[in-house]
């Protein structure tokens, strides 16, 4: 009896040491409620039967604004609505320059034919980016012809906007491509470190990281790595290495696996230098993510969540956060 009642008062030591380093009411992590749009203000689709290589311009769901992704006024209409960072895709050109755009080829959403990388800005600023976009089979394609000569450079958009935040995708897994970013943001002064973010393969991210060691970066294997060894540790109250100057992607869904969730976890975080972003789930698919979609995903959002919200329609939510945003 003596043991058991030992034993009792072990384990009831250890449950309230674990809840005292990882309960959440105490943490007051620093910040405010931050919004990234994906894209800037741009067309959803439908993600019903798509593989990597499917052409998503040719399954938008029917079009209720005229913006098109990855141009000028997508990004400064997206920072009206309430965005705080937009998320941009990059592709090196042969003369020299960063191209933002999505994919992989120039195929799907414009008149143009090849990869995208092959190709120079010079060209690349010929083509229609609204060209390939149709949502009813190719019927009608209602941004045909408005999206001509509207590929921006980075240097473009980094201008554009001197004053915000991009988080900038990185399409390949080749580490020289780091080195010419690098040297791309070094030649221009206004594409200040401090207001970048990366995401992309893992070994240009690493490299990356060589030339800025304090640059807030991810990697998909990296990203794998910092949850499930935050499962693993974080109730001690330690930062894993792969968790430090990172960007997160955090499920709102799957917060109850992460310790000290939200507010401790999130001042953790914040403490390594790394930045968090809440996505929601996916019906039926555990480990999926999507962004910060409607009414439904925003209501899911911590109370007093001072982090970053990620979205694929900041024109509707960014009006449903602008209250929890000043708040």
């Amino acid at each position: 009896m003596k043991k058991r009642w030992i034993a009792l008062c072990g384990l009831g030591a250890v449950v309230l040491g674990l809840y005292a380093v990882n309960n959440s009411w105490s943490a007051s992590p620093e910040g405010r409620l931050t919004v990234l749009a994906h894209r800037g203000v741009h067309h959803t689709y439908s993600m019903e039967g798509l593989t990597r290589d499917s052409c998503t311009a040719t399954a938008i769901h029917g079009p209720t604004h005229a913006f098109i992704e990855n141009t000028l006024p997508s990004m400064r209409e997206a920072f009206r609505l309430g965005a705080d960072a937009v998320e941009i895709d990059v592709h090196p050109t042969t003369d020299g320059e960063f191209a933002v755009f999505h994919d992989w080829t120039i195929d799907c959403r414009t008149e143009g034919k090849g990869v995208t990388r092959e190709q120079s800005m010079a060209y690349l600023r010929t083509l229609d980016v609204g060209y390939g976009y149709t949502a009813d089979g190719g019927k009608t394609f209602p941004l045909r012809g408005k999206g001509k000569g509207m590929m921006p450079t980075l240097a473009e958009v980094l201008a554009a906007f001197p004053d915000k935040a991009f988080h900038i995708h990185i399409k390949s897994n080749d580490p020289r491509e780091a080195d010419k970013l690098h040297a791309y943001l070094a030649a221009r002064p206004y594409a200040r470190p401090d207001r970048l973010s990366v995401f992309g393969g893992e070994r240009p991210v690493e490299r990356l990281r060589a030339h800025y060691p304090r640059m807030r970066m991810a990697s998909k294997p990296q990203l794998k790595r910092c949850l499930k060894d935050y499962m693993l540790i974080g109730w001690s109250g330690a930062v894993p290495k792969a968790c430090r100057n990172a960007v997160i992607v955090a499920p709102t869904h799957m917060g109850w696996v992460l310790w000290g969730w939200p507010s401790r976890f999130l001042d953790r975080m914040q403490g390594a230098n790394s930045e968090v972003w809440l996505g929601s789930g996916v019906k039926g698919k555990v480990m999926s993510l999507q962004g910060v979609d409607d009414a439904e995903a925003v209501a899911a959002v911590p109370k007093g969540w001072g982090g970053g919200v990620q979205t694929d329609r900041i024109e509707v939510v960014g009006p449903l956060l602008r209250s929890q945003k000043q708040g």
